[in-house]
């Protein structure tokens, strides 16, 4: 029995032609004759008015150039992302969420390390993805990223396909992720992460004492620049400092002074001066300079160096590691052939990478630091131990031995904590070699645990952002740094209550001792290297001055003998002979009718910049213009354009503080 489908079936077959054999032979033989005669032979090449396209992208930039909506765009970006994600072995682990060190360790896909090595010049930075525009405004073509294995590519303006980085699709948020590699040229500043953990020692403000309650005041000595250069770093990547990365004295610190020498065999030798308060025109700035003696270079005794070298993930920037590199290679030019380097590197664990070498062995000790690579975590106490280790081998009697860490302060492994590092240290340094400390890169700087290995290791620490940097601490004031004439540097001043009613320490605050400390030799203090200065401001309140700012007590106290004298107050000095155990005293009055020092102006006037930094409360109505005209007034000898360069970060902090 059929149904309705059957018959149409049937009834479709029947009329449908008998195919005929003769006619198709007709036609196939004309289809040939027509080819031949019309495309020309076989076996020769067709002409095309289509240029064929170069390139592994050609298919993708035609498929993206075909495409006349956004809702197409989209959808055939989609399928080739699923694709690759799904299809390819690469694509599979993207899946997967991984620590981010790991992708800074990992091997960059072949076609990425050609186009870098063929661009050595082009820095890498992270490029993200724009959203395609409208083809009538621009070709998609020219502004989608290609995504090969994974690797997110970015084509260039020129049109060339090069790689700008490579980041897992999967990666975890923007916070956690270390920035990408980026050439840092000569004094170019590399910008700051988005995210930081930085953290700064610090403390509030010095207090206004009131001379006849608290007659003295007591505090070591301070040689370290690291916080101006952390401030410059700032400033140059469009952001005021962070409050507690201020600290005065080491801006003042940061630039030379005309002081005077001293004579024969004196470790070093105080000058004394009195000046007019620029923001106040009713108190007086009392300047203390301290000028280190400066032994004959060519008779300094052999130098061993212990190069203790941060090699985790988190130096894994072009301002860290790669800086590094140029900055010590920058200081080996400076160093005689009888003087050591070792070096020692620690990130997951520690390890020996150069023996002590000989410093006029310079290809050896470079080639050993071009082959530091970053990643894994900071092992800080195994890094120290070894090269402490290290350095009691190679010293001899009558050398001078330190080891100098090189590192962001990113202590996670082991002894992070700063008092435990300060008790380490203080045990270690007894056996003569000294700790400086180098701090590199922004967005994790531990300067609370740099400043404690520095302090209680006998050494100073710097900051080093730019290769100029660099050759002003390695190169420049190398001597000063290496090589110490006096530890454990006190300054004491007691201010007559007959003359001065208040005075205030401007900075110093992480170096305030007590009054006790000065006499006690087991007390540590700042330690002063050949040629080095100090300098410190105090401001002072003369006695009647309208700008006393506090009321005499109900009761009083009891009344003070004060001698029949002028002097404004008296100053001493305490310090050690590297090595010995008992200290020296230098005294001296601080006379009323003291002058000037030649550079007190550009002195006061750095010290008026870092109080508008901190915001404190002591300068009135004095503003960031007053402080770039008394600096701009007091620039003097400047050389190296060190003055020159704080009064442009002036400029610079005055319009970020008007925003």
């Amino acid at each position: 029995m059929s149904d309705d489908l059957d018959d149409l079936k049937a009834a479709l077959t029947a009329e449908t032609p008998k195919p005929d054999a003769a006619k198709k032979a007709a036609n196939l033989a004309l289809a040939q004759k027509n080819f031949d005669a019309l495309q020309g032979s076989r076996d020769g090449a067709r002409l095309t008015t289509d240029r064929p396209q170069k390139g592994l992208f050609s298919g993708v930039r035609h498929m993206f150039a075909m495409t006349t909506t956004r809702g197409g765009l989209a959808a055939t970006s989609a399928l080739v992302a699923v694709g690759l994600v799904t299809l390819t072995p690469l694509g599979d682990a993207l899946l997967t969420p991984r620590d981010v060190s790991d992708v800074l360790t990992r091997p960059a896909p072949a076609v990425v390390q050609k186009e870098v090595e063929a661009e050595p010049t082009e820095p890498l930075v992270e490029a993200p993805v724009p959203a395609p525009a409208p083809v009538a405004e621009e070709r998609a073509s020219d502004v989608a990223a290609q995504i090969i294995g994974g690797v997110v590519l970015n084509e260039a303006v020129s049109g060339q396909m090069r790689a700008r980085t490579a980041r897992p699709l999967s990666a975890a948020p923007q916070a956690a992720q270390a920035p990408a590699f980026s050439r840092l040229a000569d004094d170019q500043i590399a910008p700051l992460p988005e995210s930081s953990t930085e953290s700064f020692a610090n403390e509030p403000a010095n207090p206004v004492k009131v001379v006849g309650e608290e007659p003295v005041s007591t505090f070591s000595v301070d040689v370290d620049t690291a916080s101006y250069s952390v401030i410059r770093n700032s400033l140059s990547n469009g952001m005021l400092p962070p409050a507690d990365a201020v600290r005065i004295e080491e801006m003042i610190n940061y630039f030379p002074y005309d002081y005077t020498a001293p004579d024969g065999d004196e470790a070093f030798r105080p000058t004394v001066s009195v000046s007019q308060t620029p923001w106040n025109a009713d108190t007086q700035i009392v300047q203390i300079g301290i000028q280190g003696t400066l032994p004959d270079v060519a008779e300094r005794p052999p130098l061993n160096l212990v190069f203790l070298i941060d090699t985790s993930g988190s130096m894994n920037q072009a301002n860290k590691l790669p800086l590094l590199k140029q900055s010590f290679a920058l200081m080996l030019g400076q160093l005689r052939p009888e003087d050591q380097i070792a070096i020692v590197a620690y990130a997951g664990s520690a390890g020996q990478v150069l023996e002590p070498t000989p410093a006029g062995e310079k290809d050896k000790i470079l080639n050993a630091l071009e082959r530091l690579e970053a990643g894994g975590s900071t092992a800080g106490q195994e890094g120290l131990q070894q090269a402490y280790s290290i350095a009691e081998t190679m010293q001899e009697d009558g050398e001078v031995s330190r080891i100098i860490l090189a590192t962001d302060g990113d202590f996670n492994v082991g002894l992070s904590d700063p008092e435990a590092l300060k008790t380490y240290i203080e045990r270690k340094r007894d056996s003569g070699t000294y700790l400086s400390v180098l701090g590199f890169g922004r967005g994790n700087l531990d300067d609370t645990t740099m400043q404690a290995l520095a302090q209680n290791g006998n050494g100073t620490a710097a900051y080093i952002d730019t290769l100029s940097e660099a050759q002003k601490v390695l190169v420049d004031q190398l001597t000063g740094a290496l090589f110490p004439i006096a530890d454990d540097v006190k300054i004491q001043v007691e201010f007559n209550p007959a003359t001065i009613a208040e005075y205030r320490l401007i900075g110093y605050e992480t170096r305030a001792l007590r009054r006790e400390d000065f006499n006690n030799d087991k007390v540590d203090a700042g330690d002063i290297g050949a040629g080095h200065q100090v300098t410190a401001l105090y401001e002072v309140t003369p006695v009647g001055s309208p700008a006393i700012l506090n009321d005499p007590l109900r009761y009083g106290i009891a009344e003070q003998t004060v001698a029949d004298s002028d002097e404004l107050g008296f100053l001493r000095l305490r310090y050690k002979a590297p090595g010995k155990a008992d200290s020296a005293l230098i005294e001296m009055p601080i006379s009323a009718d003291l002058t000037p020092a030649p550079d007190a102006g550009f002195a006061m006037a750095i010290a008026g910049f870092g109080q508008l930094l901190r915001n404190d409360t002591y300068l009135g109505d004095w503003s960031w213009g007053d402080a770039i005209a008394l600096a701009n007034a007091n620039k003097g000898s400047d050389d190296y354009g060190y003055r020159a360069e704080a009064v442009q970060l002036m400029r610079l902090a005055q319009s970020l503080s008007a925003q």
